[in-house]
């Protein structure tokens, strides 16, 4: 389980538990003569594989197999079955002292003070020559008000709460004090280098032909070999109903795809596959990509306006009583968008507000919790769709929990951007059995999850995996 305890203020989550709980068992063919880590030119088993995507004509294809049998070689020999093991790289989550200490934090203000004076001076000095010296003032925008004035009320909630999980945490031994080991500087952290652009991709595939209505919405990678073309994967739910992981290979990178799980690798514009294979969520989390001003500097990450996200067709997509979660950064604009603007224009009703505070291994905040410029939390807004309350509930029957207020997801964040914690199993008490769950602007995948996105299967890269152990 990925839940190391749960408290009243909340939960204290191990994510890197949670993605190594899957069952990431990968079969391959290799020729005997081969080292069992390294995989042949042979099509891998119980993987879909694209041949020549760089055209992303029709003559593109890809190949399904669950063949259980050996394969010949091309000498007539027999090729043999390898199980390959995966686990998440954990140095990924090797998050062991804050990203900016509170000394640094208060050397950085202390030095930002003393700038502000001479800038104050150097100015007052200006002034003065023309006769009209001035005072310095400082003055705060009215965002950066409303940032303070929210941290102030929830400051010793966060503090408080996180501080009983944190002590739990030291008890089971998923924290740790910092050793005197752990406080020497590190190697620098190479992230594994992802060639293959999934987002510029989903744009490429924008200029295939569209499939016509009546072909199936679905890519089921299952049963004997299938041979399918090349616009499938990016205008059909691709699903692994299997109980073991499949592997895809995408213009030459590969990926993993945990068993229940499927996706759809698209951007907002082409969500129609999504919309009309007659399914609905009773759970729809979302991780929108909002606009801020290190996002539009950067040029690195895509945003959308609030426009755009009021336009996601999630009363569509959402069952009768549906649990709505929306990610939200620390600036109250946006806060405000979600509660205001965004779920009463989805008829969904606001129930909770959750916060996700990040810590290091040995159980300090990521940042200072009063820092003014990066706070060591982010806030989640639950919400229930009412309008659907005329039409049969799945399992009317079950009752399931209220949820409650200001709670808190504590955990060690992934090094990697907006890799956010699983929420299956802190949220299964107030959701039905067998609900049906739907993760929106995703970049993994979980099994029982359908996860939509242009950057769906960035985390599932191979690269971010290592082979645990390899057997014949």
């Amino acid at each position: 389980m990925s839940v190391v305890c749960q408290l009243s203020p909340g939960w204290l989550l191990d994510h890197l538990s949670f993605i190594n709980k899957i069952n990431y068992q990968v079969h391959q063919h290799h020729e005997p003569c081969c080292s069992k880590s390294e995989p042949t030119s042979s099509v891998y088993r119980d993987s879909l594989h694209m041949d020549s995507v760089s055209s992303f004509g029709s003559s593109t294809t890809f190949t399904a197999s669950d063949s259980t049998i050996k394969l010949a070689n091309d000498d007539g020999g027999n090729c043999e079955l390898c199980i390959q093991k995966y686990v998440f790289r954990s140095e990924l989550f090797d998050v062991t002292i804050p990203y900016i200490t509170s000394a640094i934090h208060k050397e950085c203000q202390q030095s930002n003070e003393k700038e502000d004076l001479m800038n104050g001076l150097k100015k007052e000095i200006s002034i003065s020559t023309v006769g009209k010296k001035r005072k310095r003032c400082v003055a705060f925008n009215q965002g950066e008000v409303d940032a303070m004035e929210y941290h102030t009320k929830i400051r010793e909630l966060i503090l408080d709460g996180s501080s009983q999980l944190i002590q739990e945490g030291f008890k089971s031994g998923f924290l740790h004090p910092l050793s005197e080991k752990g406080d020497k500087c590190r190697e620098p952290l190479t992230l594994p280098l992802d060639t293959c652009n999934l987002s510029e991709l989903c744009e490429m595939a924008k200029h295939l032909p569209s499939l016509n209505e009546t072909e199936l919405l679905t890519l089921q990678l299952m049963g004997e070999d299938v041979s399918v073309t090349g616009q499938d994967l990016f205008s059909r739910v691709v699903e692994n109903n299997s109980s073991f992981t499949k592997m895809i290979t995408v213009m030459g990178q590969r990926y993993l795809l945990p068993p229940k799980s499927s996706f759809l690798l698209s951007d907002i514009s082409c969500m129609y596959p999504l919309l009309n294979c007659g399914k609905t969520y009773d759970v729809i989390v979302i991780d929108p990509p909002w606009q801020n001003k290190s996002v539009k500097r950067s040029k690195r990450y895509s945003y959308l306006s609030p426009l755009q996200i009021k336009q996601i067709p999630i009363p569509k997509l959402a069952a009768p009583d549906c649990l709505v979660i929306t990610w939200v950064t620390n600036r109250q604009k946006h806060l405000r968008f979600v509660k205001e603007e965004l779920y009463p224009s989805w008829s969904v009703e606001l129930v909770a507000e959750w916060h996700w505070v990040k810590v290091t291994s040995s159980g300090e905040f990521v940042f200072p919790l009063d820092s003014p410029h990066k706070k060591p939390y982010e806030v989640l807004v639950l919400g229930r769709v009412r309008e659907k309350a005329a039409l049969p509930l799945r399992n009317a029957d079950v009752k399931v929990l209220p949820i409650p207020d200001h709670k808190l997801i504590v955990s060690v964040p992934c090094t990697l951007h907006s890799h956010k914690p699983p929420l299956a199993e802190v949220l299964k008490d107030y959701v039905k059995p067998e609900g049906q769950y739907l993760e929106l602007f995703a970049r993994n995948l979980q099994p029982g999850w359908t996860s939509w996105g242009n950057e769906v299967l960035k985390f599932q890269h191979v690269d971010y995996f290592i082979v645990l152990e390899s057997k014949s």
